[in-house]
């Protein structure tokens, strides 16, 4: 695992996705030191009611990411449903409409390689369940950059699809159970 001080946190998820988070976001403290952002697959024509159902459940604010906002601690982001979102050179963040990524907008892989960029060795990047590939390619990124990878075991996840692709493509990642990210996470509060 990484050495470098922790920066911020990215989750990638995709059917199932909700269940999952909801193992791992309500478990952070209200002060939680970094900005978490989330990207979970929801189809582009619903109007996205993410942020709502998880600011309910959760000490830390919730919120849809906004273009431009700046990453802030202690901030759970949910990619708006048909938007990618980046994280630039200076830690802003980026709402793109281009071309969907492995069938994808928003992407796992988008998100995963724009914050390795800004990111580095402060990154940690987790990817949950989901039926198709997305994020593999972004957590090789992550942990290319000196970031940390983890990834959901495959035989508990609801679609063990994307927890597989990522494991073949990151060798290096670590893989646990939902209650072993949730202790992970909880412990990025205290270095």
């Amino acid at each position: 695992m990484s050495s470098s001080s922790p920066r911020a946190v990215v989750i990638g998820a995709s059917a199932g996705g909700v269940q999952a988070l909801l193992a791992l976001l309500p478990a952070l403290a209200v002060d939680f030191p970094l900005p978490v952002l989330v990207v979970l697959h929801v189809p582009a024509d619903r109007s996205n009611v993410l942020a709502p159902l998880f600011e309910a459940r959760c000490s830390v604010t919730v919120k849809e990411a906004e273009d431009k906002e700046a990453a802030r601690p202690g901030v759970v982001y949910f990619a708006p449903s048909d938007y990618h979102l980046l994280v630039e050179a200076d830690g802003h963040l980026a709402l793109s409409s281009d071309e969907a990524v492995n069938y994808s907008r928003p992407s796992i892989d988008v998100l995963f390689e724009s914050a390795a960029d800004a990111y580095g060795a402060g990154l940690t990047a987790v990817i949950l369940t989901g039926a198709n590939d997305d994020g593999a390619r972004g957590l090789e990124a992550v942990a290319a950059a000196g970031g940390v990878a983890l990834i959901e075991e495959p035989s508990t996840a609801y679609a063990r699809t994307m927890p597989e692709a990522a494991r073949r493509a990151c060798a290096s990642a670590v893989v646990m159970p939902l209650e072993g990210i949730a202790e992970h996470l909880k412990g990025l509060e205290r270095q």
